[in-house]
């Protein structure tokens, strides 16, 4: 069954009204048709199942049916902190990132990074939230992660206050990984910073600046990753030991 994020000003106690983009996409792509039934999403976390009412060039309207009792989003709020990368790269970082279950992705520019024009990046941030989007409604999750503007690195160790945990893969670090930080947890963690590099890494001022707000700087491993796997794979660490990957029990036998 097709999904579809629809925002709340839009849905009343028994229809929702999809615009815009994902219209085009129903009727010309999918070929859905009158009385299919589809998922709603309200950007809010609520789901509801219902069915194609009508279908016209510009709007696609659907009667609910019943609020389902789905959630699929992880026990712990990872943000992820990038450090902005070139190219194209983050569009496949927020894809991903969406994919695992981050509730939030911010770009970070450091020392190392190299920004051609302020102006772009920040345009990109709108192609950034399309792509997590569509990445919702692939990955089926409840909500929508948010994809914020660029901030520079004295902003982020500010945000950093609020976490319950920062966990900062660093390519010098040595024998100390995801495995010793759950060992070590004496609480329960909710919100989790996970602060990437960007191409040419870390400078030794940055992740001193880090140790110095008691982030756990850790090896991912023996062999050096890029920027755009290490996000990717120190989130699914943390959400397997921590969130919700990998399932909820052993079984017996």
């Amino acid at each position: 069954m097709h999904k579809f994020f629809v925002q709340r000003e839009f849905i009343t106690e028994d229809t929702a009204i999809i615009e815009g983009d994902d219209v085009k996409h129903i009727y010309k792509v999918l070929r859905l048709e009158t009385g299919d039934k589809v998922s709603i999403n309200d950007c809010q976390g609520n789901e509801y199942l219902g069915d194609i009412n009508e279908i016209n060039k510009k709007q696609v309207i659907v009667n609910l049916l019943e609020k389902l009792p789905i959630n699929n989003e992880s026990p712990v709020n990872i943000h992820l902190y990038q450090g902005l990368p070139k190219s194209t790269k983050m569009d496949l970082i927020v894809q991903k990132a969406t994919e695992l279950g981050v509730k939030e992705v911010t770009p970070v520019v450091t020392e190392r990074v190299v920004v051609k024009s302020e102006l772009s990046e920040f345009k990109k941030v709108d192609r950034w939230n399309r792509i997590a989007l569509e990445a919702c409604k692939q990955s089926k999750r409840s909500l929508l992660p948010v994809i914020n503007t660029p901030i520079e690195f004295d902003e982020l160790v500010n945000n950093l206050n609020n976490m319950d945990l920062i966990v900062v893969p660093y390519e010098n670090e040595d024998g100390y990984g995801i495995k010793n930080i759950v060992s070590d947890l004496n609480k329960n963690i909710k919100n989790i910073a996970v602060v990437i590099g960007p191409e040419g890494g870390f400078e030794d001022r940055e992740i001193e600046i880090l140790r110095s707000i008691n982030a756990h700087i850790v090896t991912l491993g023996p062999r050096i990753l890029r920027t755009e796997t290490a996000g990717f794979v120190c989130v699914a660490m943390l959400m397997y030991e921590l969130g919700d990957i990998g399932g909820t029990a052993y079984r017996e036998g």
